[in-house]
């Protein structure tokens, strides 16, 4: 059952206590993983603020985010083009005429 007590993160030198629905330690990786984006970013701006830090990271985010709904899209865009493919394909082989199957032989002559 997930926790419904408060998980204590630290952003960008800020401690925040959060109480989540989701376990601990994906909270906790996930702020770690935050943590880490906001602080590369400042050291490649020159030591920004943490507001600017802050916005540069969710743009970032964001810009994966969308990056990955794009990609979805054109995997499930594949998966429906595959599969109605494969339902002409289907469709096509019932709809042919039967292949005339000999009768099975008789082990023994008659």
């Amino acid at each position: 059952m997930p926790s419904t007590e408060p998980v204590r993160v630290t952003i960008f030198n800020q401690t925040y206590s959060l109480v989540a629905s989701e376990e601990p330690g994906r909270i906790e990786h996930l702020a770690e993983r935050v943590d880490d984006l906001m602080s590369s970013i400042a050291v490649r701006a020159g030591n920004i603020d943490a507001t600017r830090a802050a916005v540069l990271a969710c743009l970032h985010l964001a810009d994966e985010l969308e990056s990955l709904e794009r990609r979805l899209a054109s995997l499930k865009d594949n998966v429906d083009h595959k599969a109605r493919r494969f339902t002409l394909l289907l469709d096509e082989a019932l709809t042919e005429d039967p292949v005339a199957i000999p009768e099975p032989r008789s082990p023994i002559p008659q």
